[in-house]
This record gives structure tokens, C-alpha cells and sequence, in this order.
């Protein structure tokens, strides 16, 4: 990605999280389709549905700024966690942790992205 299309992407992602944010859906999934006990969690708790949100953005720059080797560790450490995440079930203590640590790793990630890219 372009340094100018990179700072564009950083710089609006707090505006983008406000709009998703009102939406009565999560970012990574459609609630009107959510089965499993943890989609119906995330949908039923604002908390975690922000969370889902915020989750959704980092992941998604995480991904367009990595280079191809450390995009497919990203979306190999994304399955695994969703897997974690789905055996929380409805129990949003373990959900509420789980999105704590996914957003911390992904939150150190951005701290390269910030530390090495050209503003």
C-alpha cells in the first residue's frame, strides 16, 4: 500500500468505527444470520459488538499493510482465534477476554505499522 493511501486508511478509521458502530450489525458477520452462541452473544452485548467492530478495522488495515508472508501468519493467527472465540460460546467473560487479547496483538502490530511507515 501507498504511504498517502496508508495515512488516508489510519486517518480515517476512527470515522469509519463511528459509522459501523451505530449499525445493528457486528462488523465480521450479519447478526440477522448469527447462529452460533458467540454471534448471538456479540449481537445481544454493545460492548462486544464494539469490540467486534474495532477487531474487524485493525485486522483489515493489519492485513492490507502486511507483506504476503506475514498476511498469511495474520490470517492463520485470525482462524485460530476465531476458533477460541467460538468455544467462549455465549459466555461473554471469555469473549470480553478473548477480544481483549485479539485487540492487543493486533493494536502491537499497528504500533509497527505506525513506527515504520513514512508520515
Amino acid at each position: 500500500m501507498r504511504p498517502k493511501t496508508l495515512s488516508l486508511v489510519l486517518a480515517l478509521t476512527p470515522i469509519l468505527l463511528m459509522g459501523i458502530a451505530g449499525s445493528a450489525s457486528a462488523a465480521s458477520f450479519d447478526c440477522k444470520k448469527a447462529r452460533a452462541a458467540d454471534e448471538k452473544a456479540i449481537c445481544a452485548e454493545r460492548a462486544l459488538n464494539d469490540k467486534d467492530v474495532r477487531m474487524t478495522e485493525l485486522y483489515g488495515i493489519n492485513k492490507r499493510t502486511l507483506a504476503m508472508g506475514g498476511r498469511g501468519a495474520l490470517q492463520d493467527q485470525q482462524r485460530d482465534w476465531l476458533r477460541d472465540r467460538k468455544a467462549c460460546g455465549s459466555n461473554k467473560a471469555c469473549l470480553n477476554r478473548a477480544y481483549d487479547r485479539r485487540l492487543g496483538d493486533l493494536e502491537k502490530s499497528m504500533e509497527r505499522i505506525y513506527q515504520n511507515a513514512p508520515f
